[in-house]
């Protein structure tokens, strides 16, 4: 039997359990959620994650491509006996992970590709950078793996790093269509960002993840197994418990069109629903990327790992310092890529101060944490709201042609880059941490795959490498394929047995007048919560600040329920507000959670009262499943668990 001793200081609420789990060091209980960390030499992240993690188990500009509706086999839920759907696979989101999984094991079956805006609206969409791969003489698969483990701050998994298969995960986007860019002599050109020891950065100018996107989504179009349901919320995975063995066969899905729910039975689900962003008022983040997937799998008892680190991007675009202010504020702050940093862009203060060589002899060529810290630290010494991007040394034509998207959006405000600095703030950027899965995107819920910024494959550490977040989804994706065709082929799911869990209701009852108090008052915390992760689980923070937020957003939650209980709001009630917030709560208590767990600053886990490495906190942080006593709303599945008969 292991020996556990507690994480916690102060007035964390903890309570040491022992644990008689092979390798388990310590748990940790905090609030409602289980911890436990493990020493990386004693415990491979990844290899058999279903097996080992099941004994742990508590017993509790748009492209064309899209203008035309005509093009994709988009399907809406029918009135009658169409409330229930049938596939082998059920994919849900359609960013990078998701679109390549759906395409190689539509080969073997049919498949249902959820979403919950329009195909093409998701984080991939949105990401300018590239993707990273070994493809230069003078580079090498190892010296990538350096790079991210480096930037990782050595936190990441060696078994699990991708750096080998970047090559034919990149020829691969190219044979379906997707076209990079290339340089004079003919190959392609690449690109050195952030971190990186080598140009390495297959790009297309600065518009990757939507080339990436349209590529796959025209592969899409003409495949008949594949099948595409827009603005399909995802509200819980429908799992079954059989002793401590947990399999998931779908999900319950909301029509936010039609406000008609919709079930998908499935043999194999892969999650790929992108991360959380909007748990911050700040952040790149597409307004979708509000941490279902996350929450969904953490109340289907789904292991979560390392959600103390938020990635914040060093640069986006600071409204305040534009010469023309955007009319209304934006949805999601816009990225200045990494790339122009790469390219040699420089930072200064206001003061035209250089300051980036002062924090680091990398300068901006820093991973992403050190620089978003460097930023921050200015802003705070300086009093200043903003620092300078400054790429307009370069010659024009170079400019324009590698940033073509940030060139004219910034021109949009009066601000032409090839002459003037760029104003850029840090902003929520990435989650490093969620779903914890292993080498295949297997998780410890049988049936449950996971790929892209979802899952926490051990890759990324404490702090994502530039540009291997698309390489990390594309490789996962392929990964997933095998063992999720042999789930689906031994799968003993009665494609009949609908009426094993109860069904999500849609509050019409209630009236327009409640639910427009309900939503109202939704909206109004939605915004206290994102402003109490600001202020305090930000950039920099202090168990203090933690503690603070960890009691604040306890408060909301409890005044939220609480309001739309009284306004006649069951726990089976659906709405797409009122359940992004309640995956809003989830999210942002377990990043809380997950920080005050950690006991020294590693990557983009930085605390004024824990300033420094420890080696004997190398571990991943691991949340296991919540007990159901005494949790919120937010931690617990609409339905209740059926048996497995």
């Amino acid at each position: 039997m292991a020996t556990c001793i507690p994480a916690g200081i102060g007035t964390m609420r903890c309570r040491v359990t022992d644990c008689n789990i092979q390798r388990c060091r310590r748990t940790t209980w905090v609030s409602d959620m289980p911890f436990k960390r493990y020493l990386q030499k004693e415990f491979s992240w990844s290899k058999g994650v279903s097996q080992v993690l099941k004994v742990q188990r508590c017993e509790f500009s748009v492209p064309q491509l899209y203008r035309n509706r005509k093009l994709f086999k988009v399907v809406s839920s029918c009135k009658n006996d169409g409330s229930t759907k049938h596939f082998d696979f059920a994919v849900i989101g359609s960013g990078i992970a998701g679109l390549r999984y759906a395409l190689d094991v539509a080969k073997y079956g049919t498949v249902a590709v959820i979403t919950k805006a329009e195909s093409h609206e998701c984080n991939t969409n949105y990401a300018q950078g590239g993707v990273s791969a070994v493809l230069c003489p003078s580079d090498s698969v190892e010296s990538h793996m350096k790079d991210t483990i480096v930037a990782g701050a050595y936190l990441c998994d060696e078994e699990t790093v991708v750096c080998t298969e970047g090559p034919d995960r990149v020829r691969e986007l190219i044979a379906m269509g997707a076209s990079f860019d290339h340089g004079e002599d003919g190959n392609l050109h690449l690109a050195r960002e952030g971190g990186h020891s080598h140009h390495r950065v297959v790009h297309a100018a600065d518009m990757t993840g939507k080339e990436i996107e349209r590529a796959l989504l025209k592969a899409i179009v003409n495949n008949p197994n594949i099948f595409v349901f827009e603005h399909h919320f995802a509200i819980d995975l429908l799992t079954c418990q059989d002793g401590s063995d947990i399999t998931c066969f779908g999900v319950d899905t909301l029509n936010t069109e039609t406000l008609e729910v919709v079930r998908f039975l499935s043999k194999v689900t892969l999650l790929a629903s992108g991360g959380a962003g909007h748990i911050y008022p700040k952040t790149t983040n597409p307004l979708v990327a509000t941490g279902d997937g996350i929450a969904i799998a953490h109340r289907a008892q789904a292991v979560i790992s390392n959600m103390e680190f938020v990635q914040f991007h060093p640069t986006a675009l600071a409204d305040e310092g534009l010469p023309i202010k955007p009319t209304e504020p934006r949805e999601n702050a816009f990225l200045i890529s990494e790339a122009v940093r790469g390219d040699g862009g420089i930072l200064y203060n206001l003061g035209m101060e250089r300051f980036m060589p002062l924090y680091d002899g990398r300068a901006e060529l820093a991973p992403r944490d050190v620089v978003a810290r460097s930023i921050d630290d200015q802003l705070k010494k300086r009093d200043e709201k903003y620092v300078l991007l400054d790429i307009s040394h370069k010659p024009k034509d170079e400019i324009l042609s590698h940033f073509p998207n940030i060139s004219s959006t910034c021109l949009q405000y009066g601000l032409d880059i090839t002459r003037h600095p760029i104003p850029v703030v840090p902003a929520a950027h990435y989650m490093c941490g969620g779903v914890r899965a292993g080498l295949q995107g297997e998780t410890n819920v049988q049936g449950l795959y996971v790929a892209g910024e979802v899952a926490c494959t051990g890759l990324h550490g404490a702090n994502r490498l530039a540009s291997n977040s698309l390489l990390e989804a594309l490789v996962f994706a392929q990964r997933a394929v095998l063992p999720s065709v042999d789930q689906m082929k031994s799968s003993s799911l009665d494609l009949t047995a609908s009426n094993l869990w109860p069904r999500p209701v849609v509050p019409l009852s209630l009236g327009n007048d409640v639910r427009g108090k309900i939503l109202s008052m939704t909206r109004e915390l939605r915004k206290e919560v994102q402003s109490i992760m600001w202020n305090y689980v930000g950039i920099v923070r202090s168990t203090m600040r933690l503690e603070t937020a960890e009691q604040k957003i306890g408060e909301v939650e409890a005044k939220w329920e609480e309001y739309i209980t009284q306004h006649g709001w069951k726990p089976t009630m659906v709405g797409p507000e009122i359940c992004e917030m309640r995956n809003l709560f989830c999210c942002a208590k377990i990043v809380v959670s997950s920080a005050l767990s950690r006991h020294e600053s590693r990557g983009l886990h930085y605390t004024i009262d824990f300033p420094d490495l420890e080696e004997s906190e190398r571990l991943p942080t691991i949340i296991m499943p919540s007990s159901l006593v005494n949790s919120t709303w937010s931690s617990r599945q609409l339905h209740k668990q059926p048996l497995w008969q």
